[in-house]
């Protein structure tokens, strides 16, 4: 499974970090760099490490605290 910057997985795990709703996306060139892949162009085993990445977050509780 592809953890580097912009990876489904690594955008899944931010959505859930910085509790935002899930929405299957990554970024190939990494994280806010060149376009923007969403989900209606995704294969079914990038939108399952995007949700890998998302669950895994919420498992682990591990979220933003905002002050």
């Amino acid at each position: 499974m592809n953890k580097k910057h912009g990876s489904p997985y690594d955008r899944g795990s931010a959505d859930s970090y910085y509790r935002r709703g899930p929405e299957p996306h990554w970024y190939p060139e990494g994280t806010y760099k060149g376009e923007r892949v969403t989900e209606e162009r995704m294969t079914a085993a990038q939108i399952a490490e995007y949700y890998a990445g998302f669950d895994c977050n919420e498992r682990m509780q591990n979220f933003k605290e905002w002050d």
